[in-house]
């Protein structure tokens, strides 16, 4: 998968030292992923769900963080939209991630 862009992952685990390995980690298997299909996605990271209109949220570091992405299969692109704590990511409502 093409992943835009490293240099949100870099940022925040650069402000977050505690997620930083596992951003980075998050980022390696998505690059190197060729996913076409959400079951193809699950396969790879169970936890992952799917919210609306292509945005996806990924568990990170045992649930303390979420990556929301925007995820197009067909042209293996993914976008990430936002980096949030659990506490951060429980405070937006559905209505606020579709807009992301």
């Amino acid at each position: 998968m093409r992943v835009f862009s490293k240099k949100t992952i870099t940022e925040y685990g650069n402000a977050n030292a505690q997620a930083r390995e596992e951003l980075n980690t998050w980022f390696a298997q998505v690059e190197f992923a060729q996913w076409s299909n959400l079951n193809e996605l699950k396969q790879d990271m169970p936890a992952t769900d799917y919210i609306a209109d292509n945005r996806y949220v990924f568990n990170i570091k045992g649930n303390h963080y979420r990556v929301i992405a925007m995820i197009f299969f067909p042209t293996k692109q993914v976008y990430i939209r936002g980096i949030y704590t659990h506490a951060q990511y429980s405070k937006l409502a559905k209505k606020q991630i579709t807009v992301l």
